[in-house]
């Protein structure tokens, strides 16, 4: 498997796992599908939506790590400074936390879908959480 459909909100992308650049962050999510949870609008990185995950332990550390991801990227933060979450950016994003600029593993891109992105966030930020699905196709 090398693609995910993702469900977020009324929207309906297609993702790759970029399992070149990280593949244990990629096996760990795999491992995790389906992954269902909710989306936020986030505060302090820009435009992009994240998944708030606490202390779950994916067992991964930092592969290739980013604070820049381009519009459709989707990275997870392993944990450590700030608490463990999955960010999509639909904008331009510098990714940080309360506690400062945080760098995560990117493991999925949107190869279809990429136009809806623009209103997957605003939406996000104007109506509140939306539900998420990644699933293996």
């Amino acid at each position: 498997m090398s693609h995910v459909l993702i469900t977020a909100g009324p929207f309906t992308f297609k993702a790759r796992l970029e399992r070149e650049r990280t593949p244990a962050t990629c096996a760990a999510f795999e491992a995790a599908m389906p992954f269902v949870s909710k989306i936020v609008h986030v505060r302090w990185s820009g435009e992009a939506v994240w998944i708030p995950l606490g202390d779950l332990d994916f067992g991964v550390g930092f592969e290739d790590a980013t604070s820049h991801p381009a519009p459709g990227e989707i990275i997870l933060y392993p944990g450590g400074v700030s608490e463990t979450e999955i960010l999509l950016s639909y904008g331009p994003t510098c990714f940080a936390s309360k506690a400062g600029q945080l760098a995560g593993n990117p493991f999925l891109t949107i190869t279809e879908g990429l136009e809806q992105l623009p209103e997957l966030g605003p939406m996000t930020l104007w109506q509140g959480a939306q539900d998420i699905r990644f699933e293996k196709i």
